[in-house]
């Protein structure tokens, strides 16, 4: 078969001295903000200002939601959480922090008796207020009302550490 002479059966690269322009393709349009649609948006767009209140309402709604059918001394209950509300109003004399947000309260404990059962530790074994805190703890959590008795176990261990606090006590130290 005879093929015309201007058929070729190859593409010959160029020579090194023969300079090739190719038209460079055309950079696709830069996406802009503007140009975003939201098929599920109202006809005026909602501004960041009204998002952010948006957000923020489901997220105080989130927190705020209680568990449901939960019996007043399982955690989460209204006896448990009062007992635990006493009990933050309990301060340690040489911190301003609570004595729950500064962890030294490991457990809160309610009986079918409705009995409180609280375990606490102490900073040191040595604090200032060794003598006088259980005490407390005691008498507050007895005085919460649908609560009978109150008894309140000391322990050392597992020791008190920093790391037992809560991120609103650390800040409210400078530790964050």
């Amino acid at each position: 078969m005879n093929k015309p002479s201007d058929e070729k059966d190859f593409v010959a690269a160029p020579s090194p001295t023969e300079q090739v322009v190719e038209k460079a393709p055309e950079k696709p349009p830069r996406a802009r903000v503007e140009d975003a649609v939201d098929p599920d948006a109202e006809t005026a767009p909602e501004s960041m200002g009204a998002k952010l209140e948006r957000k923020r309402d489901y997220l105080e709604g989130f927190l705020a939601k209680k568990p449901e059918n939960v019996a007043p001394g399982e955690p989460g209950g209204d006896l448990h959480e009062a007992v635990i509300s006493a009990l933050k109003e309990i301060y340690d004399p040489e911190i301003p922090v609570n004595i729950y947000d500064l962890g030294l309260i490991y457990g809160v404990e309610i009986t079918e008796e409705k009995d409180a059962l609280v375990t606490m530790t102490l900073t040191t074994p040595h604090c200032p207020v060794a003598e006088s805190m259980p005490g407390e703890v005691e008498l507050r959590a007895a005085s919460v009302p649908g609560v009978r008795d109150a008894e309140v176990s000391l322990v050392w261990d597992p020791p008190w550490g920093p790391d037992k606090m809560t991120d609103e006590a650390r800040l409210e130290l400078g530790m964050l």
